[in-house]
């Protein structure tokens, strides 16, 4: 089972990054094949459908919709900006679910795709906003979302020099929330299979 990992931040310190970086051990412990994805290397335009219609689907968003077709599972970290996810997250999976060829089924790369959420935030909400918000979109774009998600709050302080977090509970359910994931996907494989 493949899981594709990325952040709704490309900030060089981001605390969500961080906390993707715990999850992404947790599931590569419990056995999945992770693919870490930086969006910063994956530059689009803002969504425009008469730019699509001009010049097609930017290079960026054929590359990640191949590697999210590739991949089962989704680790999503997103920042929250005043109280939604990030414009870069959105925009990126607006790209994604465009059709780049005729015969392509609508929504075609988020198909029996299965996410788990996290957040990280300076704040004491640690991103519980922006998650609910992320969970309805993912939703609509028919991705399966885990109904456990971690929300860090006061991330500032909340990191060890070694990236662990000083909560042994919390830095437990980072990597159990990962690891549920590839259960889940391990599960819904069999199902298809």
């Amino acid at each position: 089972m493949k899981i594709l990992a990325l952040s709704g931040s490309t900030r060089a310190e981001s605390f969500n990054r961080r906390l993707l970086d715990i999850a992404v051990a947790g599931a590569r412990q419990a056995g999945a094949e992770v693919t870490v994805v930086d969006l910063s290397e994956y530059p689009m335009p803002l969504y425009n459908q008469d730019l699509e219609y001009k010049e097609g689907i930017p290079e960026a968003a054929v590359q990640l919709k191949r590697l999210m077709v590739e991949h089962q599972g989704l680790l999503i970290a997103s920042p929250e900006y005043n109280g939604f996810p990030t414009p870069l997250l959105k925009n990126t999976f607006d790209w994604l679910s465009r059709k780049q060829a005729e015969h392509e089924p609508p929504m075609f790369a988020f198909q029996h795709k299965i996410a788990a959420l996290l957040s990280a935030s300076p704040g004491a909400g640690g991103g519980t906003r922006g998650l609910t918000i992320l969970r309805i979109y993912l939703q609509n774009l028919g991705i399966m979302t885990l109904p456990g998600q971690v929300s860090l709050g006061l991330a500032g302080q909340a990191f060890r020099e070694d990236g662990r977090l000083h909560n042994d509970q919390l830095q437990q359910s980072t990597e159990s929330l990962a690891a549920d994931l590839f259960e889940m996907l391990q599960k819904q494989a069999d199902r298809f299979d």
